[in-house]
């Protein structure tokens, strides 16, 4: 680019002018540019259902984990010696008090019982012959045919003789008894398992062999612990009037099943421990529960939920509000901004479809029971009360226009 005096150099005036031009030239472009970009509004509150926390009378349910346990235990063992010839019942089956079991070989004792017959019948023999000889010296000695030494000696004759009949007839017994154990049968009512002995094997009365065990399982036993320093915290709560209507004598205990299942019959408690456990620090307690159909077995595990009172300024809240996680629960509440707000809770047992809240929300409270999934903590909703539609109202961040 030439100059007027054709130079061919731009003059410094040039420059500057084109300089200048240049940056007035970039300049506008930032500021069309910047002319050309809407401002993002901010997002719409979350419709969300909220209800306020009221306290009120919810049940006392204490649930804690508990095993099975059969209500009468037998084991059936050997009471003689012998060989085992045949079992007589159904493993697994019910059986009745008297229900043979096993027969042992009887031939070793039925021999002995006849041995012992036969010596209480020389017995009783030697008995006779004395007695007679008795009677027939009374009246020889009031005659004086016979001395009163000889009288005497026939008396004592005659008592050792019925002494060594008693003594047989205990032979006797002792044998029939040997005799009858060798058919072995059920004491008690129940069922009974698997067994422990098979034909031939030899089984011993001073061993005490376990031949098989017997279990009553209608009622069945369900034995749980509490913490001595909870069941404290229910007498401190009796004692303040927070909690009414416990009798322990009628608290009920429903049961579920491994898989969360509630089992149908209730049982109540029957048995509570005067002392507490120092390895454990807790408080043996145990209920009585019918089972017919025998779905509770020995050494199951279940869950018991014990209720039997009432329980003053409590608070109950829906399930479906409650976030449960390996960390605890939370919920979500609407502050006086009209934000979301995480909260975490302690839980108690569940009540149908409620939760039965131990710690963390108080009365007036507003909680989120619907809408949950979108809302995140920290964002504005729009809140409604149940039954209402979300829409229907200005959102909670918004104060109402007079």
């Amino acid at each position: 680019m030439r100059n007027d005096d054709g130079t061919g150099m731009l003059s410094a005036k040039g420059v500057r002018h084109g300089f200048g031009g240049t940056a007035a030239l970039a300049a506008a472009m930032l500021l069309l540019a910047a002319c050309g970009k809407k401002e993002q509004p901010a997002p719409p509150p979350t419709p969300v259902t909220v209800m306020t926390v009221q306290a009120g009378d919810v049940p006392l349910v204490i649930e804690l984990p508990a095993r099975i346990q059969a209500r009468r235990t037998s084991e059936v063992r050997a009471r003689v010696d012998g060989i085992v010839q045949r079992r007589l019942y159904e493993e697994g089956t019910d059986v009745r008090p008297g229900t043979p079991l096993f027969q042992i070989d009887p031939a070793q004792n039925r021999a002995a019982y006849n041995n012992a017959v036969a010596q209480l019948r020389r017995a009783q023999a030697a008995a006779t012959n004395a007695g007679q000889v008795a009677n027939r010296y009374q009246p020889l000695v009031k005659e004086q045919a016979i001395s009163k030494q000889e009288y005497d000696a026939a008396i004592a004759t005659l008592r050792q003789s019925e002494a060594d009949v008693a003594s047989a007839q205990a032979t006797v017994d002792r044998a029939k008894l040997d005799l009858d154990y060798t058919t072995v049968t059920a004491p008690i009512a129940g069922r009974a398992g698997r067994a422990q002995v098979t034909e031939g094997a030899l089984v011993s009365a001073s061993q005490a062999t376990l031949m098989a065990t017997i279990e009553q399982v209608n009622p069945i036993y369900v034995n749980f612990s509490q913490s001595s320093s909870d069941l404290l915290q229910i007498r401190q709560m009796i004692a303040s009037g927070k909690v009414r209507g416990l009798d322990v004598g009628r608290i009920h205990v429903k049961l579920l099943l491994e898989d969360g299942t509630p089992y149908g019959p209730e049982g109540t408690i029957d048995f509570l421990d005067a002392a507490v456990d120092e390895s454990t620090g807790t408080v043996s307690l145990r209920a009585e529960v019918a089972n017919p159909e025998g779905l509770l077995l020995p050494g199951q595990f279940v869950r018991a939920r014990l209720s039997g009172g009432v329980r003053t300024g409590g608070i109950m809240i829906p399930a479906r509000a409650v976030q449960v996680s390996p960390s605890g629960a939370t919920v979500m509440l609407v502050d006086a901004t009209g934000k979301a707000e995480a909260r975490p809770v302690k839980v108690g047992a569940l009540q149908g479809g409620n939760w039965i809240i131990e710690s963390g929300l108080k009365p007036g409270d507003k909680l989120i029971v619907e809408g949950l999934q979108k809302v995140r903590p920290g964002a504005p909703v729009q809140a409604a009360a149940p039954g209402q539609k979300p829409g229907a109202q200005k959102p909670a961040t918004q104060p109402a226009q007079k």
